[in-house]
């Protein structure tokens, strides 16, 4: 719990002090005098002003936010010989600059934090697939396990490089969520000649980008070996007789293969509602034995599944990802891309009803990834900083009149037009701003319950 905290604030306070820092930045190199840079809103609890310097720097109680506050004569009286020094008096390309300059710092965050994540280097999953759930997108397509994704590419891309199974993941996460049909170039067994697969994404219902979809497309994770690992105290394993360690080489008549077999073949193993006794075949110490199973029902949204109190599979073979100066830069920039392209087109998907209000997530989930991805390590945690980066980004891009993507519409007004928005209408369009972003908030926190507490 107190990782989560730990975790949750430091994201929200560098994701913030980027934000505003780049409105700072772009203000003062336009020769605007900024009066505050706050991060976080209500009483200040820490604040300082450099000497020489026009703008006091403070952290405020309330972390969900901060705001960079100029000289403006809309907000308070200016002296004329201050007059130029004022955010309104800016002509209007230094005003959209300056707006403009706060997503787009965001987003320069994320390019760097997926650069050094890829300068660094990480251990993750080798491309070796598992058995595919039964009546998947994968099973279809041929896929039976064992096989080692080569290159892989959407639709009618070039075939490009697959290093891992995270890159996979992805991959087929672009897939599924844009429709696409992703090819697969795989080596069946070792040595064996490549063939190409491919995966029609079409086919499924991607209203809600949760684990259910990775369920349909069928590809859970990678080849493990059919092991045991820590039995828990008490469970059906335990009951059982089974230890860690143990191989488990068939279940009933059907043979195990690997672990994500064996974690599909203990959900199933429940009829009417009623966990079922099976046979398990083991393998212990050099010898082969019979066990009698009775796995534990528990209830999950796609239904009741089964479970035996025991961790399933052994850890996955890892490779290391690592990337020069340059191609590590440069697929910072593409992955921060893609993330954003694909944001924009879910929350697209959202307003025109093609996806579920579901997908939404707010301060609750954030919070719940960042002691995740902390407790796996460091390049976990930054991969999670520059995901929310390019979120809080695209976010404030978007054409809502309390966002900086709002001020900038009223700037393409201004500029196409040659007149500024009224005081009138920009009274009223901030009311319907504010009215649409406490509803997305509202939408957003409810999700979180429902999701962590539900």
């Amino acid at each position: 719990m107190l990782l989560t905290l730990v975790a949750f604030v430091v994201a929200l306070g560098v994701l913030i002090a980027v934000h505003e820092y780049g409105h700072y930045r772009v203000a003062v190199a336009c020769g605007v005098k900024v009066l505050r840079f706050s991060v976080g809103f209500g009483k200040p609890l820490l604040r300082w002003q450099p000497k020489g310097s026009a703008t006091e720097f403070v952290l405020s109680a309330f972390p969900l936010g901060g705001y960079v506050r100029m000289l403006d004569e809309r907000e308070a009286p200016v002296s004329e010989a201050e007059r130029h020094l004022a955010f309104n008096a800016q002509p209007l390309r230094a005003r959209a600059a300056i707006v403009a300059a706060g997503p787009l710092a965001n987003l320069l965050l994320a390019v760097l934090l997926y650069s050094v994540v890829n300068w660094i280097g990480v251990q993750e999953p080798r491309a070796l697939l598992a058995s595919p759930v039964a009546g998947s997108v994968a099973q279809a397509a041929g896929l039976r396990g064992g096989e080692l994704v080569h290159s892989a590419a959407l639709g009618a891309n070039e075939l490009e490089p697959v290093r891992s199974f995270e890159d996979l993941r992805w991959l087929l996460t672009r897939g599924a969520l844009e429709g696409e049909r992703v090819r697969l170039e795989v080596e069946p067994t070792p040595g064996a000649v490549h063939r190409e697969v491919l995966l029609d994404m079409a086919q499924l219902d991607t209203r809600e980008a949760d684990a259910q979809l990775f369920r349909k497309v069928g590809l859970l994770g990678p080849w493990t070996r059919p092991v045991l690992g820590e039995i828990m105290a008490g469970g059906a394993a335990q009951r059982a007789g089974l230890r860690q360690g143990d191989v488990v080489l068939k279940i009933g008549v059907t043979e195990v293969v690997d672990g994500q077999q064996l974690r599909e073949l203990i959900r199933q193993s429940v009829r009417a509602e009623a966990a079922v006794v099976q046979p398990w075949r083991i393998e212990r110490g050099g010898q082969q034995l019979t066990v009698d199973v009775m796995p534990e029902i528990f209830k999950e949204q796609d239904g009741i599944v089964g479970r035996i109190g025991a961790y399933v599979g052994a850890p996955p073979e890892l490779v290391i990802v690592q990337h020069g100066p340059v191609e590590g830069l440069w697929n910072g920039v593409v992955r921060t891309w893609d993330v954003s392209a694909l944001t924009l087109r879910m929350m697209g998907r959202m307003v025109l009803g093609q996806a579920s209000l579901k997908n939404l997530s707010g301060p609750l989930t954030i919070a719940d990834y960042a002691g995740r991805s902390a407790s796996m390590g460091f390049t976990q945690y930054l991969v999670f900083l520059a995901l929310i980066s390019v979120s809080l980004g695209v976010l404030n891009l978007l054409p809502l009149p309390v966002l900086d993507g709002g001020h900038l519409m009223y700037y393409l007004w201004e500029g196409v037009t040659g007149r500024k928005v009224s005081d009138a209408w920009m009274e009223q369009l901030q009311r319907g701003g504010v009215a649409v972003l406490l509803l997305m908030m509202s939408i957003a926190l409810f999700n979180d319950i429902t999701r962590l507490f539900g």
